[in-house]
């Protein structure tokens, strides 16, 4: 039986951008549930799966990146949505627990201990300090005293410094003397490195949350000038949010719609997957995207920047063979031309056909659709234990044993052999992608086309004595790019530094050189 929904109802989904069918779609996805991702395999170096570049392929395509992209444009693509909250919940944990005394403080709060301990080391410090003196606070007589709660508050708090409630792209992660640097700031300063355009205009879209989109733009006029004249580049930021169409309904466990106090539908952002439709709006040629707590000072840059070049000048060179292959396929080719772009497509594009054909123009019109598709290069490190997702051979819903970026969530654990794949991977995926979306005509791919929409998330969370669920779409380097030509590059470990706790910060690759 259909769900009746109000009027007010049908003017909320209106106002979002969406229609009652779509809703209706959301909700009968909570009741069928997603299915799980089918493994067939880890891709790894020595299967094929995986690309090992050596320093001739490295120094080759990175000349080639010099090369085609010229006249092209260049830009970043950082997601940056999102409040730091997460880096400091122990923190947050210590402050509601910790009333001046500690029976065991290494064994009860550890990683605070650790946090104290190297307070002088964080490019933030100073700032810290200068906040309690202009409350009239000695912060060396507090840690004295062992006042730990106030130190953190003064750090946390909204009406202090709000570290707790700032971007993580606007925080102070790395010092350079007297200077402290955000990664907004480091990924101004990467992409004067490999992101500039021929006119020397470097172009970086950060996806931002409503409630920043001030902070980055007071932040980014207080820096451009600065950064312009120190690289000699002209900077051209961009800023986008979610789109409101791609919120996901909320439903409680009997897939019931939640309201809020005021009987509004209660609807939550459809997760990084969203931002597809973002990504779709970008114009550029080249799209390197990176997420944006994985930046490190300059001493480190280098292996990036190379990488980066070297990604890039791949993705070009097929593409460039992808358009050159798509145009003979218009002049009726022989069959050994047609043989040797079925193999550039299987061995090249690593793009399993399913061959079988009844037909040479259905053989032509299968390499045309295998051609035909936005392509993306992505870095893999190696597995360092790392959470989060990997690459696999994985059935799609359209296709079986193609390259996919695959989450820990997506697979069925309490199946010993997709266990097994799963513990047998090499690598992990670090979100460092460079990605073509224009076709042979210089026009945007309708990046809808290559989602697979069976690769979405349910979650639930208790809200008092109710348990609400709600639902992800297929990530955006997951699910979302499910039908691009994909293939997986090693990258070196020094390429992969996120900061997911305030304490990662300590480490060597985040301190001064």
């Amino acid at each position: 039986m259909k769900r009746q929904f109000s009027k007010k109802d049908l003017q909320q989904f209106a106002s979002m951008g969406l229609t009652e069918e779509d809703v209706d779609k959301q909700i009968e996805n909570f009741k069928k549930g997603f299915p799980k991702t089918v493994l067939h395999d880890a891709a790894t170096v020595e299967n094929g799966g995986i690309i090992r570049l050596d320093d001739k392929e490295i120094a080759h395509y990175t000349d080639i990146y010099k090369k085609l992209s010229k006249g092209r444009t260049i830009m970043k693509f950082v997601p940056a949505s999102g409040a730091a909250t997460r880096m400091f919940k122990d923190l947050y944990a210590f402050t509601s627990t910790y009333f001046g005394v500690a029976h065991n403080f290494e064994k009860e709060f550890p990683t605070v201990k650790e946090f104290l301990q190297h307070i002088r080391s964080f490019a933030f410090f100073e700032e810290l300090k200068e906040c309690m003196e202009k409350s009239h606070l000695d912060f060396g007589d507090y840690m004295d005293r062992g006042d730990f709660t106030t130190v953190i508050n003064y750090l946390l708090k909204e009406q202090y410094m709000g570290y707790g409630s700032l971007p993580k792209a606007l925080l102070k992660f790395h010092r350079y003397g007297n200077t402290p640097r955000t990664p907004l700031e480091e990924h101004i300063v990467e992409g004067a490195e490999y992101a500039r355009n021929s006119n020397g205009t470097v172009n970086i879209h950060f996806t931002v949350s409503p409630e920043h989109r001030q902070l980055f733009r007071a932040k980014i006029a207080e820096v451009k000038e600065y950064y312009e004249n120190k690289f000699d580049i002209k900077l051209n930021i961009t800023l986008s949010e979610q789109k409101h169409y791609t919120d996901t309904i909320a439903v409680d466990e009997y897939n019931n719609p939640v309201r809020d106090e005021k009987g509004n539908l209660s609807f939550r952002p459809g997760g990084h997957g969203a931002l597809i439709e973002n990504l779709h709006e970008c114009k550029a040629d080249v799209i390197f995207i990176k997420n944006i707590d994985n930046v490190v000072p300059d001493w480190m840059k280098h292996t990036t920047i190379v990488y980066k070049q070297a990604l890039a000048g791949m993705m070009l060179e097929l593409q460039n063979k992808m358009f050159e292959y798509i145009d003979v396929l218009k002049q009726e080719p022989n069959e050994r031309k047609m043989i040797e772009i079925t193999k550039f497509v299987e061995e090249r594009l690593k793009y399993p056909l399913s061959h079988g054909w009844d037909s040479v123009r259905q053989w032509e019109e299968s390499l045309r659709k295998a051609l035909y598709r936005p392509i993306r290069i992505c870095g893999m490190v190696r597995n360092q234990g790392e959470p989060g997702g990997g690459p696999f051979y994985a059935k799609s819903t359209k296709r079986a044993d193609s390259l996919q970026i695959v989450e820990t969530a997506q697979i069925n654990r309490k199946d010993p052999s997709q266990e097994a794949i799963l513990n047998s991977a090499t690598h992990f995926n670090p979100v460092d992608l460079v990605c073509g979306i224009k076709d042979y005509r210089g026009n945007r791919y309708n990046l809808s086309r290559y989602i697979d929409p069976a690769t979405g998330f349910i979650s639930k969370k208790t809200k008092g004595a109710l348990t609400v669920k709600s639902q992800e779409l297929p990530g955006l380097w997951n699910g979302a790019m499910s039908e691009w030509i994909t293939l997986f590059v090693e990258v070196p470990l020094a390429t992969f530094n996120p900061v997911k706790t305030v304490n990662d910060l300590l480490r060597k690759e985040h301190l001064e050189g």
